[in-house]
């Protein structure tokens, strides 16, 4: 039987507690219904800024606003962009606000300092500019040794960084300190020396950046140039040289010994061997020398070169002070030296040069056979390198190595003048052929050089030490043939020279006339070279002043400066005999209006000196006084509106100097008598020649120096100087203010101690003068007529005050009156004209009525007397 199913039950509905929503994926789920918002809205309020601390009105501010310590600030930035234009910045305040860099300065650099070790190129780039463009020079007045000691501390840490690159360019801000601060090598040299010697030791980026070695080493060759390299001596007299051991009192530490530098600078110096050697391959194997190598492989060649001085400057000190000779080079050093860098000469290229790449391997060649030449008493090299290196310097001397392009040429005149100080030395150690060739070489090279070139100042300076040889300088003995031929051109050439520098280069002239100077003194003890220096007097004319067709044209003496001047008038003395040619070179710039009263004076105390030394003939001196006194030109040439007072037109103070002078020096010549008897003829000549008023007054007055009383002139020469001395009076008393009484006095005053030495003299000229005031003389002119009171009533005029004048000093007046009838004769001639004959305006006549009785009152006084 089937059971029935049970009948269904209806499901009950059932509330819902939570409802399951299905979500796609991605969808964000909105808040639950019983959230809490907690968002914060709000609004800005806007207000004008009224705070202190953004106020920076008046602040120096930079081109986006900021202050120089929110700059700072930004310095330490982690975004290396925000370090970099805040360098900038930086840069921009200083610029327009230089005060600040004064008034912050040691803050400035504090901060700044810790941005060496930055790690971004960029930063360190822009910080660099910054010392060098802005903070240097402007601190640069200032105390730089805190400065630096700021600044030492962070660059010592950069040179010890992982990084490469920031320890190069740690050197390169040393580089940059001793530019500034050179004394900061000296203070930190062995730690220095040191950092270059463990960053050229890592050689692995040689081949791959040589621009920054090429930076790196140009730093090294300027901090070893520091090194002394010359004797104290020539150091303590060259401003621009700075020793070792120079440093600044407020230095933070004191500087290190010369025994610790040179055990460091030898171990660097093989390090640089080793760095050179490194080359090599590159050099065989590169189809052309670039740029960046050659600077490198230059570098290189050049610290070794100096490193190289030091050591011989230390030894030459230690040998003075009797110490050991720790400056002198090891077996370790010598050896690579010679190995590696000496025996590899020359450097020589694999391929076909160009222009360019031919002059940079004569330079590196020439660098090489510099330290060759240091190294020359320390090594002993074989004969064929020495044979190859004599070579070289011939070749190099000829300029046959070089380009024949002007950039060759350039080359050439640069770097031959680094072996001629070497070529005295080096050809007394040679054989006599090796001697004549170098001797050749060098003697083309002088010749064929600029005047005013520096390889023509080097050959002068080599010159000098091959014809006056000084101190350890070892030079061949004058005695050799050789060594005397060239000498003789070398002597030759000087005078030459001179006169083709002319005025334009005062310096090599001052340079040309040491050296003759300094032979003249030498060749005083050596007839040899005394010979050619005597001949060297006829191409010495043309330096003064030479004469052609009656024309004087003056040499480059006249313009050159007073120190060039007195050197070439010192050169005078040591002429053991004078020409005459050369005096009369010398008497035309005497006479020149442009040349200094100093320098006038100078040549007649030295041509002096050397008359007394026996180097001028007697007659030669003479002559040269005579022919000053003469000649002189007086400016303004017409004596009446010159007062004494007005020097800055006239030069007649001069003349009066020089007459005083002259004086002196014949005075100094011997007995006065003996003088006189040489000087009267020629002399009276001169004065009868009518020369201008002051001539004569010069002459007369060096008359008077050598005459005495009684008078030594003879019979002959008193009647000729009564018919001058007539002429002269009257013209001095025309042309003389009334109211100038002494300069009067210093004209007139010669012809006075004349009559108080001879009254023949005196009655002779009262004679010529009663014969002036005739009715013929009046109206024709006589050979002894004057120059300027030529009418009759200048004559007149100038004869009453001439007697007033006469009447007036004590002496003449005593020697006057003893001629009554010559003095009563000429004042009847002089009463007979007062009538029509002379035409006188009554101003004239009443001036000339005044002085007429002023004149007989004296003289009738005298009379009855």
């Amino acid at each position: 039987m089937v059971r029935s199913k049970a009948p269904s039950k209806k499901q009950q509905k059932k509330g819902i507690d939570f409802k399951k929503i299905k979500r796609k994926l991605g969808r964000k789920l909105p808040p639950p219904k019983n959230s809490t918002n907690t968002e914060i809205k709000s609004k800005a309020i806007i207000l004008p800024e009224q705070s202190v601390a953004t106020n920076k009105e008046g602040l120096a501010v930079s081109k986006k606003g900021l202050t120089l310590k929110e700059l700072l600030q930004q310095t330490s930035h982690h975004n290396a962009k925000v370090r970099r234009d805040a360098l900038l910045g930086i840069k921009d305040l200083v610029l327009k606000h230089p005060a600040e860099l004064k008034l912050h300065r040691y803050a400035v650099i504090d901060k700044l300092r810790e941005r060496i070790s930055d790690d971004d190129k960029v930063v360190r780039e822009a910080l660099y500019q910054l010392f060098k463009t802005e903070i240097f020079p402007g601190c640069a007045e200032d105390n730089q040794g805190p400065f630096i000691s700021l600044m030492m501390t962070y660059i010592f840490n950069a040179m010890t960084n992982l990084a490469i690159d920031i320890r190069l360019m740690a050197f390169k801000f040393f580089d940059l300190v001793v530019q500034f601060y050179p004394p900061c090598f000296s203070l930190y040299a062995e730690k220095i020396l040191q950092s270059y010697e463990d960053i050229l030791r890592k050689n692995q980026f040689y081949l791959e950046d040589k621009g920054k070695l090429k930076t790196t080493l140009s730093g090294l060759v300027r901090c070893l140039s520091l090194l002394p390299s010359k004797k104290p001596e020539s150091e303590k007299n060259s401003s621009g040289d700075r020793m070792m051991h120079a440093f600044e009192p407020d230095a933070p530490t004191e500087n290190v010994g010369f025994s610790v530098i040179i055990k460091k600078l030898k171990e660097l110096v093989l390090v640089l061997i080793n760095c050179f050697q490194d080359f090599i391959p590159l050099l065989n194997s590169m189809p052309q020398l670039d740029a960046q190598s050659f600077e490198c492989i230059l570098s290189i060649l050049q610290s070794i070169n100096i490193a190289l001085r030091f050591f011989i400057y230390v030894t030459h000190e230690e040998r003075q002070e009797s110490k050991p000779l720790q400056g002198a080079l090891d077996q370790t050093l010598s050896s690579g030296l010679l190995k590696k860098l000496l025996g590899v000469f020359p450097l020589c290229p694999k391929h076909h040069l160009s222009v360019k790449e031919d002059d940079r391997y004569f330079i590196l060649n020439m660098v090489i056979t510099e330290i060759f030449l240091h190294l020359h008493d320390w090594i002993c090299l074989s004969a064929n390198v020495f044979e190859k290196f004599l070579e070289f310097i011939e070749n190099a001397l000829l300029g046959k190595i070089c380009s024949s392009t002007r950039s060759g040429k350039a080359t050439w005149e640069k770097h031959v003048p680094s072996l001629l100080a070497f070529i005295p030395k080096l050809a007394s150690e040679v054989s006599t052929v090796w001697q004549s060739l170098l001797f050749e070489a060098f003697t083309q090279t002088f010749k064929d050089c600029n005047p005013e070139s520096s390889l023509k100042m080097a050959c002068l300076s080599t010159i000098e030490e091959m014809l006056v040889p000084r101190g350890e300088m070892h030079c061949t003995e004058a005695t050799d043939t050789v060594v005397l031929d060239y000498q003789t051109v070398w002597i030759r050439e000087l005078p030459l020279l001179l006169t083709l520098l002319g005025d334009k280069w005062p310096s090599s002239s001052q340079v040309v006339l040491n050296l003759l100077l300094r032979l003249g003194r030498f060749a005083c003890s050596n007839s040899l070279l005394l010979w050619e220096y005597e001949n060297a007097q006829s191409a010495l004319c043309e330096f003064y002043s030479t004469c052609h067709e009656g024309n004087i044209y003056y040499g480059p003496f006249m313009r050159l400066p007073r120190d060039s001047q007195e050197l070439s008038i010192c050169c005078l003395y040591y002429f053991s005999n004078l020409s005459t040619p050369l005096l009369k070179s010398i008497a035309s710039c005497c006479l020149c209006p442009e040349l200094e009263p100093f320098v006038l004076f100078r040549i007649i105390e030295v041509l002096h000196s050397a008359y007394r030394a026996g180097h001028i003939q007697v007659a030669d001196h003479i002559s040269f006084f005579m022919t000053l006194l003469s000649r002189f030109k007086v400016l303004p040439d017409n004596i009446c509106p010159v007062r004494e007072s007005d020097g800055k037109v006239s030069n007649r103070g001069t003349l009066k100097s020089l007459t005083s002078m002259v004086c002196s020096c014949l005075s100094q010549m011997g007995e006065s008598s003996v003088v006189l008897r040489m000087l009267e003829k020629s002399l009276l000549d001169l004065v009868f020649l009518e020369p201008p008023l002051d001539n004569a007054c010069a002459m007369l007055r060096v008359l008077v120096m050598l005459d005495s009383k009684p008078t030594r002139l003879s019979e002959q020469s008193i009647i000729a100087l009564s018919n001058f001395l007539p002429g002269y009076l009257m013209d001095v008393v025309h042309c003389m203010p009334e109211d100038d009484v002494h300069s009067r006095r210093y004209y007139l005053l010669p012809c006075f101690f004349l009559f108080d030495r001879s009254k023949e003299l005196l009655k002779l000229v009262l004679n010529v003068i009663g014969s002036f005031l005739t009715d013929s003389s009046l109206s024709l002119a006589s050979p002894t007529s004057t120059k300027y009171a030529t009418d009759s009533l200048s004559r007149i005029n100038a004869t009453v005050s001439l007697l007033l004048l006469m009447y007036k000093d004590p002496k003449v007046q005593k020697i006057i009156s003893l001629f009554r009838t010559e003095i009563g004769s000429i004042l009847q001639s002089i009463a007979s004209l007062q009538s029509s004959k002379v035409k006188m305006t009554l101003e004239e006549r009443h001036r000339f009525q005044c002085s007429f009785e002023q004149l007989k009152a004296v003289s009738s006084t005298l009379l009855v007397d």
